[in-house]
């Protein structure tokens, strides 16, 4: 009876290795995937005050990890890089003021956009995590996702703010 007992244990602590083993796997071709920042932003509609509602599209073999690059994707890109106007919304400048910020806060955005980071106060799936039909296409080797995604728009240039990185609007004049 106690062999058993020893094999069952030493076979749950192996199941258990091997699970970590691909979620470590896996976070690391997601860490990959978002280290290029290669996606693509849409504004959807309007969301609440406050709030961009717009559509990312993020890029990896796997379309569970693309979903979940979204919401950085989707947070880097209202800092760093804005969006084209469309759905009858109008173009959103980015909120860096420069494309050094990001190399000039280099330790503040590698804390922030860790997993778990703060980023994660900001964005939130709007589409309860399902994706539509066209918004999952294979391209070569990998697959471009669309994920609809709400960006707390007004929190995150508070923080950024009062992080330094970014003036506040009145502190131009």
């Amino acid at each position: 009876m106690k062999n058993i007992q020893k094999i069952a244990l030493w076979g749950s602590v192996a199941a258990l290795a091997v699970v970590m083993a691909s979620c470590g796997a896996a976070q690391k071709a997601a860490d990959k995937d978002t280290a290029q920042w290669r996606y693509e932003i849409e504004p959807v509609g309007v969301g609440a005050q406050g709030t961009y509602l717009i559509k990312v599209w993020s890029y990896s073999k796997k379309t569970v990890v693309a979903m979940e690059q979204a919401k950085k994707n989707a947070v880097h890109g209202i800092i760093f890089k804005g969006f084209t106007g469309g759905s009858g919304l109008t173009s959103q400048k980015p909120m860096a003021p420069n494309a050094n910020v990001f190399e000039e806060h280099k330790d503040y955005f590698e804390s922030f956009f860790a997993n778990g980071g703060k980023y994660m106060q900001f964005v939130n799936i709007s589409n309860s995590g399902a994706i539509a039909a066209g918004d999952r296409v294979k391209v070569g080797k990998e697959y471009k996702v669309g994920v609809v995604v709400s960006v707390n728009k007004d929190a995150l240039r508070k923080e950024l703010e009062n992080a330094g990185i970014i003036q506040k609007l009145g502190g131009i004049f």
